[in-house]
């Protein structure tokens, strides 16, 4: 059992310590949770305004199509652009359009084909804004604190995931979605201020591939060629596809397993989501955990495991229990896979190499649907069942036939080592 003296807190906070990632982390902060207000008013926005399950589909689809289409040039981008004057780039884009939106909600209601354009603009920006936001974390802090700040910030955005929707069922139900919609843009704010007010040494010379095609393609054959780093790829991205998506059949769970309804639905995702921010909080307070290849292994398996229990488990009481594992589970396994390949992966590549993992945006989706069609067919305890058994396997061969996975303890130098810009003797 872990003891939380002052000093392990200290630890689980080190990042902090920075003052460029200080700031980042706020404007995270800030600017996540109002893109989870922002998108729980626009599906209310939709399915008020509409009434069609159709319609809440096509903006869904429209927010998640253009990260697949896109993430990989935004990847090429990030490698080829200074990562933080990218973001500012995308962020006042994505600030534009969400008060583009909150004026027309506010003036008399957006018609559909606004609300579908700004979507897939939104979808667009992300895919160009996540790889440089995330590769952009190692240029922030020293080496030695990288597994520190992966796990703040995947703490963080787990954090806005209840923050976010719990502020704008509040903000809706007295002042209107138009209301969310404003408070997301003026988040942006915040988020700009804290890039611009970033101290940076000058940026370095970059030698960007003659083209962006060939530079996704350097990344693709980077990925391709390092058996090491194409693992930890798959690592991230198949248990996404089979993973993710049980927070959606928590639905059906709620419906049709524990009759508890819309009420009960939102304990079970709250508990998830608590998770999620526990395992992310102990993460960051044991680096040496967070860069292991093995304890990145052992907490791929307990996902698993946990929603092969789940989905057997008769017992409304204890259901809440195992969701909180679950959620721990699942962001300590991530946080790790993404600790792992940013300190093995050298600086020039980064951006590219993270736009490949930024592909699990879209994988959530289809493996919601597939998740979804089979519980249809099977039922949701065996359609979460047979997924849990998919990940829990999955971990079992990367431990028992993947020794350079397993002994992956995140000493080993990548190919190149990057100086962090905030790190002691920079300006």
């Amino acid at each position: 059992m872990i003891r939380w003296s002052a000093s392990r807190i200290g630890r689980a906070f080190s990042a902090l310590r920075h003052r460029n990632y200080r700031l980042m982390w706020i404007g995270t902060m800030v600017s996540n949770t109002g893109d989870w207000m922002d998108q729980v008013a626009l599906n209310w926005l939709v399915v008020a305004t509409t009434g069609s399950p159709f319609h809440l589909a096509l903006v869904n689809l429209c927010r998640g199509l253009p990260i697949l289409l896109f993430v990989l040039v935004g990847g090429a981008m990030a490698d080829r652009l200074p990562r933080r004057r990218l973001m500012m780039l995308t962020q006042s884009a994505a600030m534009a359009m969400a008060a583009f939106l909150a004026v027309m909600v506010l003036w008399g209601g957006a018609p559909i084909w606004a609300i579908l354009t700004v979507a897939t603009g939104r979808g667009i920006f992300t895919a160009f804004n996540m790889p440089a936001r995330h590769s952009l974390i190692s240029e922030l802090v020293p080496r030695s604190d990288l597994p520190n700040a992966i796990a703040l910030h995947s703490m963080t955005v787990n954090l806005t995931k209840i923050l976010g929707p719990a502020l704008a069922g509040v903000i809706i139900g007295t002042l209107g979605t138009g209301f969310c919609f404003a408070l997301n843009a003026a988040s942006f704010v915040v988020v700009i201020g804290s890039l611009q007010a970033m101290r940076f040494p000058p940026d370095p010379q970059r030698s960007p591939s003659p083209s962006l095609r060939k530079s996704i393609v350097e990344g693709m054959a980077y990925v391709r060629g390092e058996r090491t780093v194409l693992l930890l790829v798959l690592i991230a991205l198949v248990p996404t596809f089979f993973g993710q998506p049980y927070l959606s059949i928590l639905t059906l769970f709620a419906h049709d397993v524990f009759r508890i309804g819309p009420e009960g639905l939102g304990l079970l995702t709250a508990f998830a989501a608590g998770g999620s921010v526990a395992g992310a909080l102990m993460l960051a307070s044991l680096p040496r955990v967070a860069a292991s290849g093995r304890w990145m292994t052992i907490f791929l398996i307990g996902f698993g495991a946990v929603l092969v229990v789940f989905a057997a488990n008769p017992f409304l009481v204890v259901a809440p229990v195992l969701l909180l594992a679950a959620g721990a589970f699942q962001i300590a396994y991530n946080a790790a896979n993404n600790t792992i390949l940013q300190m093995r992966v050298p600086d020039h590549i980064r951006g590219r190499v993270i736009s490949i993992l930024m592909l699990n945006r879209g994988l959530v989706q289809l493996g919601t649907a597939a998740t979804a069609g089979a519980a249809g067919l099977i039922g949701a305890r065996w359609a979460m069942a047979v997924n849990g058994l998919i990940i829990l396997s999955m971990g079992a061969l990367v431990l028992l036939r993947e020794r350079r996975i397993v002994e992956l303890n995140g000493g080993e130098e990548p190919a190149e080592t990057v100086p962090a810009a905030d790190a002691p003797g920079s300006k």
